[in-house]
């Protein structure tokens, strides 16, 4: 490991606004996240293989009546978010550091108002489909954290994965609300994501491609 990476990884240990393995906080945090670490009933939305946070941290500072975590497995990247939620003060943003295929070990059932999928990995190829975020396993896993009509969000810039993630849904027990190959060109949808890009969006629009979107809900 790189000395830059030992520091991240040192300051991520400190830093109270994470969650991961190694802390006491870790095996005890499943159906507790509202009393002992945001100390608030607000609602939570998860970012799901979030990398760097940045919905999270970009909507947390425009909604301080929620509560939002990024999740993902690199400690690296989410290194970058405690320091935005560190710059800016915010006490409604944490994160969470472990493989999203096991969420129902620190998440509760119910504990979820919403979740948020931004720019994932594809898996493009045939015998990847049980890793796409939005494949029957993974679906299943969302059911079980979300609230009753608890809603799901996905951004991404690739069409078979799209297509691929319309008919999952709809197959596995979730109401398609809206819909858009084009989010950048619906003013409507566009507006409800208040701003926020994540690097790896801007990179896609800059190369031409076009955001996909959709919002569901768990019937």
């Amino acid at each position: 490991m790189g000395r830059r990476k030992k520091y991240r990884y040192a300051c991520n240990e400190e830093n109270p606004f994470l969650v991961e393995a190694g802390k006491e906080i870790y095996e005890k945090i499943k159906g507790k996240r509202h009393t002992d670490f945001f100390k608030n009933t607000n609602p939570i939305t998860l970012e799901l293989a979030c990398g760097r946070g940045e919905y999270s941290t970009g909507f947390g500072p425009q909604f301080p009546e929620r509560n939002f975590i990024g999740v993902d497995i690199r400690g690296d990247r989410i290194f970058h978010g405690l320091q935005k939620v560190d710059e800016q003060k915010l006490t409604n943003v944490g994160f969470l550091r472990a493989q999203i295929v096991h969420l129902d070990k620190y998440i509760a059932e119910n504990e979820i108002a919403e979740i948020r999928v931004v720019q994932p990995d594809p898996r493009p190829r045939d015998g990847d489909e049980k890793r796409r975020l939005t494949s029957k396993r993974f679906l299943e896993l969302y059911k079980k954290i979300l609230q009753p009509g608890g809603v799901f969000h996905l951004k991404t810039d690739h069409s078979g994965f799209f297509e691929y993630s319309l008919e999952s849904l709809q197959a596995n027990g979730f109401e398609i609300l809206d819909q858009t190959t084009n989010l950048h060109a619906t003013p409507d949808l566009l507006a409800q994501q208040y701003g926020v890009v994540t690097r790896y969006e801007q990179m896609a629009i800059d190369q031409g491609e076009t955001i996909k979107y959709l919002r569901a809900r768990v019937k």
